[in-house]
């Protein structure tokens, strides 16, 4: 596509979107749906694979993992190829190959094959998120509709995670487990049929060559540090997974140097010229450690304190996603009536801190307070995603939001991890600080090894070890969400000072690349 071929294209997406475009946004929110809900999509579906396909120990953590490390680890590559070849053209693609992963997946009868399909579902969503989220940035050019619009980005994003868990129970329980996979399908066909008609073409009209060499380098930068932040939270900081987070960071100085020097970067770094890119993607990276750190505790607590079925603890754990659908709009609606983002963002971290600050206050039998608190964070999360969202697509170019929004989407896997990591780590010292030294080995390291052990034994010792690893799981709650609610309140802090003087003005539709050394 040429200049002049780019500039008419461009131009006829009109100033402000209409009902084409609203349309356009509903049907992106199919695949943004489904991306979200495969990452829980397999909670309920493990016991009948298991005894379908009889997977191996590590099959089977293979079968849940690949689709997320695959997900991050190719996030940045596609998001700068959607740049390239056109962000509605890559959305298709993705979909085909989600869809067609879909069905082997449903269909697949070995473990093998399950995993191979599941790394293909990896490859589909990270075409799928950086493209629904760049669309509409180009789709919405007014500031207002825009915000309005990642609102509901944010909103979708967050609701689809809780879904995904309830989906798989209700299916699993009156249907085989390969129906998890088979829904996405009438959603992406619907995808693939209106995406030509209400979906606009987009792409960088000069991309410059694509710089293979970046692309492993992103992955090896990527997953091993999420490999190892995601082991260090269910294992400790053992010698394998540090050496992993090492290995990681080498890799991404490797990368960023590589981003720096050549002519034709996979992520430009001019992109964190613009005002409130960078503090953005660093507070989004906060928020979903809160997010993801949280969830490490409140889904146990629901089935291993409480003693509620998997089925149970989703349907349960879905009544803190209702007060999401308010919140993001009326964020929006705050600072479009003059109300200044940052004591908007400030404010989102200490709803999402006093969530953890309720926590702080559950004991072993605290249903309503720990859903209260999920809610809580819940919310501020989705203030917090969609205002900073809205601030980097705002402060990106339109010819890069393919690459600002892999980059923003890397940060939440990143955020994630660590927040499992750092905040379960703290948990889990703490437990293993308060489990009595007369209890069996298994039950010093996790509450649901307590609890097996506690199956085969005497019923008055099975009584005492289930009531002491469930006292000790809460107090490691309790210490672990003091650390979560300092660390949101630092981070209300950090926003209120580096986003205070921050306007998202109206950005170029073109990157002004600086020469690499200039950078």
């Amino acid at each position: 596509m040429t200049n002049s071929t780019y500039e008419q294209a461009h131009s006829a997406i009109p100033e402000r979107a209409g009902r084409k475009e609203w349309a356009a946004l509903a049907v992106l929110m199919l695949p943004l749906l489904l991306v979200s809900m495969d990452v829980s999509v397999l909670y309920f579906a493990v016991p009948a694979i298991s005894a379908d396909l009889e997977p191996s120990g590590t099959q089977q953590l293979w079968i849940f993992d690949i689709y997320a490390f695959v997900l991050a680890g190719l996030l940045m590559t596609m998001g700068s190829l959607g740049d390239r070849i056109g962000r509605r053209k890559l959305l298709m693609f993705g979909a085909l190959a989600f869809g067609a992963a879909s069905l082997t997946a449903a269909y697949a009868d070995s473990a093998e094959l399950l995993i191979a399909a599941r790394a293909v579902l990896g490859i589909g969503g990270a075409t799928l998120m950086p493209s629904t989220m760049a669309l509409v940035r180009t789709m919405f050019r007014d500031a207002g509709q825009r915000a309005k619009a990642i609102g509901i980005w944010s909103g979708v994003m967050v609701a689809g995670v809780a879904l995904g868990s309830v989906m798989s129970g209700v299916l699993v329980e009156h249907f085989w487990w390969g129906s998890v996979f088979l829904v996405n399908l009438p959603a992406m066909v619907v995808l693939l049929l209106l995406a030509p008609v209400l979906i606009p073409e987009s792409r960088d009209p000069e991309p410059g060559r694509f710089d293979l060499l970046s692309v492993p380098l992103s992955m090896a930068a990527v997953l091993p540090v999420v490999y190892g932040l995601k082991e260090m939270a269910a294992e400790g900081l053992e010698p394998p997974y540090a050496a992993s987070l090492a290995v990681g960071l080498v890799f991404a100085a490797l990368f960023v140097h590589r981003q720096r020097t050549t002519a034709s970067p996979l992520i430009s770094p001019a992109l964190f010229r613009g005002r409130g890119f960078a503090p953005a993607v660093l507070l989004n990276l906060v928020a979903s450690l809160a997010m993801m750190g949280s969830a490490y505790f409140t889904t146990q607590y629901l089935q291993s304190v409480l003693g509620k079925s998997a089925l149970e603890a989703a349907l349960w754990g879905l009544l803190p996603s209702i007060p999401i659908g308010f919140a993001a709009p009326v964020a929006t609606a705050l600072v479009q009536r003059g109300v200044n983002r940052a004591s908007v963002v400030a404010t989102g971290f200490v709803v999402s801190a006093s969530g953890f600050g309720l926590l702080t206050l559950a004991g072993t039998d605290a249903l309503w307070t720990v859903l209260a608190a999920a809610a809580l964070l819940a919310c501020g999360a989705v203030i917090i995603g969609s205002q900073l969202t809205d601030l980097a697509l705002g402060s990106a170019p339109a010819d890069k939001a393919g690459s600002a929004s892999s980059l923003l989407e890397t940060g939440q896997e990143f955020g994630g991890a660590l927040g499992m990591a750092l905040l379960g780590s703290i948990g889990n010292a703490v437990y293993r600080a308060e489990i009595p030294d007369t209890a069996p080995a298994e039950a010093h390291e996790t509450l649901g090894g307590a609890l097996a052990v506690a199956r085969h034994l005497p019923d008055q010792a099975a009584s005492a070890l289930t009531t002491a690893a469930r006292e000790a799981f809460t107090d490691g709650m309790r210490v672990a969400a003091f650390a979560g609610a300092a660390v949101l309140l630092a981070a209300a802090a950090l926003s209120a000072a580096a986003l205070r003087q921050i306007r998202t003005a109206k950005t170029p539709d073109r990157l002004e690349e600086s020469s690499p050394s200039g950078v």
